[in-house]
């Protein structure tokens, strides 16, 4: 007789890798995001989100109906404890121009339509800030514009100040395939959030704890 697996969280969290990949690293697709190494108290909101049906996915929904918030944090325990290589960026051979409009809104922001740097919350490395910052290089360029259209037509929304929403909606279109374009161009050698932010950030914003 095959012996039983064992009953561990990876185990259990095999169902997460349809779409999300082997161990949370994502798939070649473009429209799912990485989750392993991101901040616990994150992906433990967006797990809260899709149950409670502030974020709208069907079959997350489906899948989170029945479990408790102990255990959607247990999830996002595990997932946030996974330290796994980063697959080559995925965007190569984008036109200079929006590369660099792209870093800039990115880095430095834009005072002329009251953009803050992205940097200035998610971490100056792009990798997130624990304990509820994601991190936005690793994703998928499609997901990226996927989210930030979301956040822009209120498909997507945060507890208030609602700041990702306000910012989008500043940007123009171009703007925002520049910053998805930049963000998925960009290599990661290691992906775990910092600690803190080195200065408050100069927008007021909940988007870190919903």
């Amino acid at each position: 007789m095959a012996a039983e697996p064992p009953d561990s969280m990876g185990q259990r969290m095999q169902a997460c890798a349809t779409c999300h990949g082997k161990e949370g690293r994502a798939t070649n697709s473009g429209y799912f995001p990485r989750i392993a190494g991101k901040p616990a108290g994150y992906l433990y909101n967006q797990l809260i989100n899709f149950r409670d049906g502030r974020r709208q996915n069907a079959t997350m929904a489906y899948l989170l109906d029945h479990m408790s918030d102990q255990y959607l944090m247990e999830i996002a325990k595990h997932f946030a404890s996974l330290d796994l290589p980063y697959p080559p960026a995925q965007t190569t051979k984008a036109p200079a121009a929006t590369l660099a409009r792209g870093e800039q809104l990115v880095r430095h922001g834009d005072a002329s339509l009251g953009v803050p740097a992205c940097a200035s919350c998610h971490g100056a490395a792009m990798t997130g800030v624990a304990p509820a910052m994601p991190g936005l290089l690793g994703l998928p360029h499609d997901y990226l514009l996927g989210q930030l259209g979301a956040w822009r037509t209120g498909m997507r929304r945060a507890s208030l100040p609602d700041c990702m929403g306000e910012i989008t909606r500043r940007l123009s279109p171009q703007d925002v395939v520049a910053v998805a374009t930049w963000l998925s161009s960009q290599p990661v050698k290691r992906g775990l959030p910092v600690g803190s932010l080195p200065a408050q950030p100069t927008m007021e914003c909940g988007s870190g704890f919903r």
